[in-house]
């Protein structure tokens, strides 16, 4: 189970090219994972409607919601496919998967433009949201 779910995520991140001129998965000139991350680089993360966000800390996921403020934590598997970062666990009984993409992306709430798109999908549900990091930080209003 959990191989075709790395198989679906390799999927969904070949296909989150942000310049659709670059070379695209399966292209002869894209044959590395993405480094565009590092792998001790901090990754944080917000979505709205419903609230949530979050961070990835080298293998530790903290995921946070109006409910919860302090978070969750889970330990969570690193992925990097051609087009971004995949990272997979558990989180409360449930099976949760994060891609993050470079693209610009903005939360419709405020003036931040963000570098990365999250896509979250816990258990049944699917989440889109915006990602920074600590070197790749948003632009744009506090």
């Amino acid at each position: 189970m959990r191989g075709s779910t790395l198989a679906a995520l390799a999927l969904t991140l070949a296909g989150c090219a942000p310049d659709h001129n670059a070379a695209l998965p399966g292209d002869a000139a894209d044959d590395q994972p993405f480094a565009g991350i590092a792998e001790d680089e901090a990754i944080r993360f917000t979505g709205t409607e419903p609230f949530w966000g979050g961070d990835i800390t080298g293998t530790q996921l903290t995921w946070t919601t109006p409910e919860n403020i302090d978070g969750q934590t889970a330990p969570v598997t690193r992925f990097a496919g051609r087009g971004g970062l995949g990272f997979s666990g558990q989180l409360d009984g449930q099976p949760i998967d994060l891609m993050v993409t470079p693209a610009s992306c903005s939360d419709g709430m405020s003036d931040r433009t963000y570098p990365f798109v999250v896509t979250v999908t816990l258990g049944d549900s699917q989440l889109e949201g915006c990602g920074w990091t600590d070197r790749q930080g948003y632009s744009g209003g506090e």
